[in-house]
């Protein structure tokens, strides 16, 4: 007698998720203390790449430790990105009720709400995308790497594997090629500016910084003052 379908794919199903879990379990742990090789994000590009025919492509990054960055570039992608970061459990969620209040108002123009541990655990072990089901498995992520390392830890990781332009990954690589000079010795205007075009790196240009890469490199600048420079990072222990 055969065995209904929906029987045996929900035991594939479970059996990929158990799989998925363990390897994501696992990534968790391991880079907790190891430096991160290469991130979803990177293998995605490198492969979009060849799939295209574009063999010039390097998906490039250079692991550095929190020691070796200056403490503006924190400071910047804080102010930026997620100011709750020292607060929060990895979801901020006045930001998400603004974002879901301001989506329903304009459709067209969609804004986010992700922490800076919900952009390592999507840019670490996740594709690109905006199903359901993808977040939902962001949501676990950042769960998991919010219990297992420490605030330090999920900043190291965001800036080492975050994508700042065509083929640069990590801070490192964004120093040297933009500014040639190592991460440690970055300035709060160029931590700015290299923040400045995370929401997009591919259409906003560290190299040639549009209008609106100033303006937003100002506003940044501003922020960062106001968080109380780099006294912020040494009070909440981030460098």
């Amino acid at each position: 007698m055969k065995r209904p379908r929906s029987g045996w794919v929900r035991r594939i199903v479970i059996r990929v998720l158990v799989v998925m879990a363990v390897f994501w379990g696992g990534g968790i742990a391991l880079f907790s203390f190891l430096p991160v090789p290469f991130s979803a994000v990177m293998i995605e590009r490198q492969l979009g790449s060849w799939l295209r025919g574009d063999f010039s492509y390097i998906a490039h990054s250079d692991w550095v430790s929190m020691d070796e960055i200056s403490p503006w570039m924190g400071l910047a992608v804080i102010a930026a990105e997620d100011q709750k970061f020292p607060d929060h459990w990895g979801f901020d969620v006045g930001a998400i009720e603004k974002a879901l209040a301001h989506n329903e108002r304009n459709e067209s123009r969609i804004r986010g709400a992700s922490t800076l541990s919900q952009q390592t655990a999507k840019n670490l072990f996740l594709w690109d995308g905006r199903s359901w089901m993808r977040k939902g498995f962001e949501a676990g992520l950042t769960l998991g790497i919010e219990t297992v390392w420490s605030k330090k830890r999920i900043l190291t990781v965001y800036l080492n594997i975050a994508e700042f332009g065509e083929g640069v990954f990590g801070v490192e690589a964004a120093a040297q090629r933009y500014f040639h000079k190592p991460a440690s010795r970055l300035s709060a205007s160029e931590a700015a500016l290299l923040a400045a075009v995370l929401p997009n790196p591919i259409r906003f240009k560290a190299s040639a910084p549009s209008g609106y890469v100033r303006n937003r490199q100002a506003w940044i600048l501003r922020q960062m003052r106001q968080l109380g420079g780099e006294g912020f990072m040494q009070a909440n222990k981030l460098h």
